[in-house]
């Protein structure tokens, strides 16, 4: 899972004090990667037993009497 991008483009903002401030974003930064791969992990397990199901239909459904 590729991590999130950082906006590193300097954007306008204010402080406590109602100052203007410029934010400045360095390094790559993600805070939780967990919460984006699973569900993707579960999609991917979706596809893999659907795919499964479809195999051992295509293979044992076929009435040969």
């Amino acid at each position: 899972i590729k991590p999130t991008s950082s906006i590193l483009t300097p954007r306008q903002s204010i402080d406590r004090d109602n100052q203007n401030v410029d934010v400045v974003t360095k390094g790559r930064h993600d805070p939780c990667v967990g919460i984006r791969g699973v569900p993707v992990a579960e999609a991917m397990m979706s596809l893999v037993l659907a795919d499964l199901l479809m195999r051992h239909k295509a293979q044992c459904s076929f009435d040969l009497s």
